[in-house]
């Protein structure tokens, strides 16, 4: 560790500068954010009754079902991970210029756990005004609990703790598919639980009971082992600079893309099929376990293909086509952008505000989230031309900086 003497003033604590950053981690955040519209959209169906399969409508139409397999084998239990993913590794690169800045080491740590509490507030803030289902505020959390624990550790703690965690996680899958197959809960009472300040017509009620809901996502997200594994898997990724410099690791991305997603996108089939009536295999309860435990893989698995599809990029040199410079922009302002899609969905879908979830099914629903993310990805696009940043990113930035040494 360097220590500064006192009469040695320390590097000023500063934000990473736009040209710095990687391409694969703001394309996959800009991408993936269709996902992330797409997981989040079929919850505000708040009067249609559910299966046991991650609140996805039990009848509907032909398009209505091939909506909801897509969703079930690319969308739920996946992307969540992908973004802890990003989030550790994000973390790993922003501890590491900082202190080849010349930043104690010290003063990066305390710069760490401003922006990971300021993320819980705006978790906190984001849940009760709109979306109790956020993640942010689970992000921060894990950030205040896994960045003290195992910033700087070496190579070999990392991967004995990823497996460690892979195996309890195993363990626990296979003790809920055991009780899966013996239970029968109640599909409705759960679905009604999740979509009960949804449901609500009074915005002050529909706030109380978000935040309470919120809290036990907040927790839950770290006590399931997804997260805090896919957060391990990316500070060691970041460490080896897998996703800034991919040329050097096209092999390890290519194997991680393809076995993460295969194992993944394999049990999310067989998922999708017992919910739409194909196969009758086992209890949907059952399934559910390793469907959310596969994500893990699933997500390193996307983050992996996007470090390939940015090498293509960079080595096409198409960077500056549209469609890159569009998701880039919008991954610049992931935060901005995942607030939007609370902004649209909440007034216009939830009961308190237009109600206008109560009219749709699955495939509606997937096109007012697709063209949700449509607009924002317009609208980061523009700001970008016009070198505005992201609102949301801006006000953490300050929030973070603010008071850093110089």
């Amino acid at each position: 560790m360097t220590l500064h003497r006192p009469d040695t003033p320390a590097t000023a604590v500063r934000s990473t500068p736009v040209a710095e950053r990687a391409l694969a981690p703001d394309l996959a955040r800009g991408t993936m954010l269709l996902l992330i519209a797409l997981a989040h959209v079929p919850w505000f169906l708040y009067e249609t009754p559910v299966g046991a399969t991650m609140l996805h409508p039990i009848e509907g139409g032909i398009a209505d079902r091939i909506a909801q397999a897509l969703t079930v084998i690319i969308v739920d239990a996946r992307t969540h991970t992908m973004f802890g993913f990003l989030f550790a590794y994000g973390v790993g690169q922003l501890y590491v210029r900082q202190t080849s800045r010349g930043t104690d080491p010290r003063d990066a740590r305390r710069l760490l756990r401003r922006r990971h509490l300021w993320m819980l507030v705006f978790g906190a803030v984001h849940a009760t005004l709109l979306w109790q289902g956020d993640i942010i505020g689970v992000y921060g959390l894990i950030g205040l609990i896994m960045v003290p624990l195992f910033l700087g550790r070496t190579d070999r703690t990392l991967r004995i703790w990823i497996i460690c965690l892979l195996v309890v996680g195993a363990l626990i899958t296979l003790a809920s598919t055991i009780a899966g197959m013996t239970q029968t809960p109640d599909a409705a009472v759960t679905a009604d639980l999740q979509r009960l300040s949804i449901a609500e017509t009074d915005y002050v009620d529909s706030a109380a009971i978000r935040f309470p809901t919120w809290l036990v996502t907040l927790f839950s997200g770290l006590f399931t082992l997804a997260l805090p594994t896919a957060f391990l898997i990316g500070m060691l990724a970041a460490r080896h600079r897998l996703l800034e410099e991919p040329a050097r690791h096209l092999s390890l991305l290519r194997r991680v893309a393809f076995l993460g997603i295969l194992v993944g996108w394999t049990t999310g089939v067989v998922q999708a099929l017992q919910h739409v009536g194909v196969l009758d295999v086992l209890p949907p309860t059952a399934l559910g376990g390793a469907h959310f435990y596969t994500g893990i893989f699933a997500g390193v698995g996307y983050a992996a293909l996007f470090g390939l599809i940015a090498h293509r990029i960079d080595t096409r040199r198409t960077r500056e086509a549209l469609p890159v410079r569009a998701l880039v922009a919008l991954g610049r302002r992931s935060l901005s952008g995942y607030l939007a899609q609370s902004l649209v969905f909440a007034p216009f879908l939830a009961a308190w505000g237009l109600g206008l979830g109560v009219h749709l099914s699955s495939w509606s629903a997937a096109l007012v989230a697709v063209a949700t993310w449509l607009c924002t990805v317009v609208l980061a696009f523009w700001m970008d031309r016009a070198g505005v940043r992201g609102p949301a990113e801006t006000l953490l930035r300050r929030l973070t900086y603010r008071g850093a040494r110089s």
